[in-house]
């Protein structure tokens, strides 16, 4: 393999890895596995939303579910299309960070997880006592 023009080796596709870790701790894909985790973490809440509404039959709850899960996907083809968009700015040294993304996903997660716990005691209340 041939050395590139900014010190690390490739075959010039945009998704090789440099030779050199652009931080000692591995904050880079530290913060990329963590968007993973929450992503996988928002798939399987949809999930178990979507197994209870079909045990309760309550539609509602099976649409918030099946929108959860396609947001977590969403979040995990992210995350991924993220990690690898970053290594052109730590490869010039620019500054990395996305504030506007993390407050988004932030909201959207809380959001998805207040309406579940809401329809939750909601068809408790009204159909599970007694």
């Amino acid at each position: 393999m041939s050395q590139g023009p900014h010190g690390w080796r490739g075959r010039g596709v945009a998704t090789d890895r440099p030779d050199r870790n652009f931080d000692v701790g591995l904050q880079h894909e530290r913060t990329a596995l963590a968007w993973e985790r929450t992503a996988i973490a928002m798939m399987v809440a949809g999930v178990l939303l979507v197994r209870y509404a079909v045990e309760d039959a309550v539609a509602l709850v099976a649409v918030a579910g099946m929108a959860e899960i396609v947001a977590g996907g969403a979040v995990l083809l992210w995350s991924a299309w993220h990690y690898e968009e970053l290594h052109g700015p730590l490869r010039r040294g620019d500054a990395v960070v996305h504030p506007r993304a993390t407050r988004w996903i932030g909201l959207t997660t809380v959001c998805f997880v207040g309406a579940a716990l809401v329809l939750a005691v909601i068809n408790t209340v009204a159909g599970g006592v007694g």
